[in-house]
């Protein structure tokens, strides 16, 4: 029976990949520090229902506490690690920097050293769609350079990128890492524009567009999400024996069993139609405040996801639309809206 330790089993994506692998009958260990980033209540109702499952053992402590990882992964003996916690948020970023260096950066290295240390044969780690920074060419491939970075945040979490090949390479520790793009859905995260919008909508507050919703992103469900991931976790990569054998669509590193993965919808949504539909699901219309754009934001995000689709046979899918209703759904009910 696979054994998978997971590391932000309390936020938002880690809880909805542990339900998935529970459900699958796998023995699933979480890690979560519990940071108060955004409401802890939320984080907690997320381990609870997770805790009910005979398959789930979980740990409090934080990734900066090396000698608690350790701990936490040599009781488990895991087959596999799926590393998701992080400091989150482009725009917290900018009024905690720090943040992003002590979770982000130090708290990878610990889980790094305990996979190396566990021996386990796969390490996947979750990166973002905002290291593409600067570059304009969509919709982003894994193959194309990602070296202009507009945020501390999504700096770290490239670094995490390189650190992950230098392990890989050194070590023999097949590593996968995947480039999420504007994941939302149920549990969702509070600080994310859809749970901010819906709740002040709801209350009667204006919701704050910026660059006048002349914005697109590449919204993937979650669940859509944790589905990728499930399946990228048996696309082990292999060190290649010479840089010819590697295909020109795989992003597989020519010196380590290493691979960059997007997973995204591969279709960009205007900001101005993800609000239509929104109050579409509500039956309310949103009060609009048209801003500028924000430091470290950019105008577009969209995944190319043709090598999650050759690795895996799998595309994510969900409507926006849709996913919009069943995220309403699922606040009117847990607030009682």
């Amino acid at each position: 029976m696979t054994r998978v330790f997971i590391t932000g089993t309390a936020g938002f994506i880690g809880y909805h990949l542990a339900r998935l692998l529970l459900d699958e009958g796998m023995i699933v260990a979480g890690f979560d520090g519990m940071t108060d980033y955004y409401d802890v209540t939320l984080k907690r109702r997320r381990h609870q229902m997770l805790l009910q499952s005979d398959g789930f053992t979980a740990t409090e402590a934080m990734l900066e506490d090396a000698a608690a990882l350790d701990a936490a992964v040599d009781a488990f003996a895991p087959d596999i690690i799926v590393h998701l916690a992080a400091q989150a948020g482009v725009r917290y970023s900018l009024e905690n920097p720090r943040a992003y260096i002590d979770a982000n950066v130090v708290g990878t290295f610990n889980v790094m050293e305990a996979a190396r240390r566990a021996g386990v044969r796969h390490l996947l780690m979750a990166s973002t769609s905002s290291v593409y920074g600067a570059n304009e060419d969509m919709p982003f491939s894994e193959r194309d350079k990602a070296d202009t970075q507009l945020t501390i945040y999504a700096a770290t979490k490239k670094a995490t990128e390189s650190m992950g090949h230098s392990w890989a390479h050194l070590y023999d520790l097949p590593v996968t890492m995947f480039r999420f793009f504007t994941v939302y859905g149920p549990w969702g995260r509070p600080d994310m524009a859809l749970y901010k919008f819906v709740d002040a909508i709801l209350a009667g507050r204006p919701i704050d567009i910026y660059n006048h919703g002349e914005m697109y992103r590449d919204f993937t469900y979650v669940t859509d999400l944790v589905r990728g991931i499930r399946l990228l976790m048996d696309a082990v990569p292999e060190r290649p024996a010479a840089p010819q054998d590697i295909p020109d669509w795989d992003s597989l590193s020519p010196a380590a069993p290493y691979r960059v993965v997007n997973i995204g919808n591969s279709d960009k949504v205007r900001l101005l139609d993800f609000v239509d539909a929104i109050e579409a699901a509500l039956g309310i219309p949103a009060r609009r405040n048209y801003m500028e754009m924000q430091p470290g934001d950019v105008p577009a995000t969209w995944a190319d996801a043709t090598l999650l689709a050759t690795l895996t046979g799998y595309r994510p899918a969900t409507d926006v639309a849709d996913g919009i209703a069943r995220f309403v759904a699922w606040f009117r009910e847990y607030y009682g809206k």
